[in-house]
């Protein structure tokens, strides 16, 4: 069966620093060009690309194979992609420069490198020493926190068009030298581009954490900065059960809460269109927005229904970031915003929807059981409380981003944690809530809905 004229597989092996592949030698770069040159050519629908691991060939690579010839191209870079387009793809001649032509050198050398792989992999278990993926596990916090600092200075923006690292360092108020070791591990992480001695931001940097560009991710990201002082105490937290420094929300101060609610928002832009249409807009024309934050999903609702009004339940010190996101959309007329406190606060009535979103991590269980026994109280009769969090599997062992959240609330909050879809229904049906399921969505979070009767 043959779906496409073609089907290119090409080495995307990663493998340890200093073992030759192709991932070393610029095979992700060779993948972008191929499937843009194909893109670029409209033969999209005629050649099918996959990216797959190890062809045996590590110390030519990259390497790929193009079926249904079955022809084997060595030592390919991303100044040939467009050559084997043409010719190949386009008019079906092979490059012969780049071809592997004898079968049995080219069997021979899978095998060798295949053995020595075999041998080096027995080497090391016969050694007692880490398993590399394991290990770099570990040591993941240095190339995390490189990012964070970089992101804290403002780096990527120092960097702008091209810099020096004591250009940058004058304008980020560091030492040049540290500068420079900064912007060499950035470099070697592929996010700075360095050419004699000048620094610039690779594509991927200069569109997410540079500002100026419409999708700077850096005023979100700021809030992981804030989280890695909470994560350094974690062991501390393990043995206390709970959070070591303790502070209300409203006591973080204006640069913790202006992160973590551009955080809330710009992930919160990518859910409220899958949140809307689950949980659909028949018979919803007032709605509460409980912990609302910036105000992303009472924006969605009500521009997907214009006869909608919503009111958002959160602190006085988010209000004016709500406002401002408000006003942006044109909504001022449709969604109110009440100050309060979700976890004492009356929460009204008569409401068809009654949103709690990102909420219930935050609480113990004993709170989101009051909690919710307030939303229904809330609801007009036959509305609806929707809940959507980090739901876990019911050993709380999976999704693995969840249990791994539960942590990050372990150190940040006096009794929160993520629960599982038994727990939420045990409460939503205590609440007085029926016809309670759980709706699944893209991404690692969920909803709990129950309808008040």
């Amino acid at each position: 069966m043959e779906p496409f004229r073609f089907h290119v597989f090409v080495c995307d092996q990663q493998k340890p620093e200093g073992v030759p592949c192709c991932g070393a030698r610029g095979s992700a770069k060779v993948l972008e060009i191929l499937r843009r040159e194909i893109g670029a050519r409209g033969l999209a629908d005629e050649v099918q690309v996959t990216a797959c691991g190890s062809l045996g060939l590590c110390e030519h690579g990259p390497n790929m194979v193009v079926y249904p010839e079955g022809i084997w191209y060595s030592a390919v870079t991303a100044e040939d992609v467009a050559e084997i387009v043409r010719s190949h793809f386009e008019e079906g001649v092979p490059l012969e420069r780049l071809m592997r032509t004898d079968p049995a050198e080219l069997r021979a050398e899978i095998i060798g490198n295949r053995e020595k792989m075999l041998a080096a992999r027995r080497a090391r278990e016969e050694s007692g020493a880490l398993p590399e993926d394991l290990f770099e596990r570990i040591r993941a916090y240095q190339e995390s926190r490189a990012i964070l600092t970089a992101l804290e200075l403002n780096a990527f923006t120092a960097v702008g068009a091209g810099t020096t690292a004591q250009a940058a360092a004058e304008k980020m108020g560091t030492d040049a030298r540290a500068t420079e070791m900064l912007f060499n591990a950035l470099t070697a992480m592929g996010l700075l581009v360095k050419r004699d001695g000048v620094f610039h931001n690779a594509p991927v940097s200069a569109r997410y954490f540079a500002a100026g560009s419409k999708d700077n991710a850096r005023p979100a990201l700021l809030h992981m900065a804030h989280l890695w002082a909470r994560w350094s105490h974690l062991t501390e937290s393990v043995r206390k059960g709970s959070a070591v420094e303790l502070e209300d929300f409203e006591d973080r101060g204006l640069d913790w809460t202006d992160a973590f609610i551009a955080a809330m928002h710009r992930n919160a832009g990518e859910r409220a269109p899958h949140v809307v249409r689950a949980v659909g807009l028949a018979g919803v024309r007032r709605m509460l927005d409980v912990g609302g934050g910036s105000g992303a999903y009472s924006i969605a609702f009500a521009q997907a229904n214009p006869e909608l009004t919503a009111e958002i339940l959160d602190l006085p010190t988010v209000e004016p970031i709500a406002q401002c996101h408000i006003d942006a959309a044109g909504l001022r007329d449709r969604i109110a915003i009440r100050t309060g406190d979700l976890r004492a606060d009356d929460l009204g009535s008569g409401y068809d929807l009654v949103l709690v979103s990102a909420v219930c991590h935050m609480l113990s269980p004993e709170e989101n059981r009051d909690l919710l026994r307030r939303c229904r109280a809330a609801l007009a009769p036959g509305g609806r409380v929707v809940i959507q969090d980090f739901i876990l599997e019911p050993d709380k062992t999976a999704p693995r981003w969840a249990a791994l959240f539960a942590l990050n609330m372990l150190v940040g909050t006096r009794a929160g944690s993520n629960f599982s879809e038994v727990e939420y229904r045990e409460w939503l049906e205590a609440a007085g809530l029926v016809d309670v399921r759980r709706v699944r969505l893209p991404g690692p979070a969920g909803l709990m809905i129950g309808a008040r009767p």
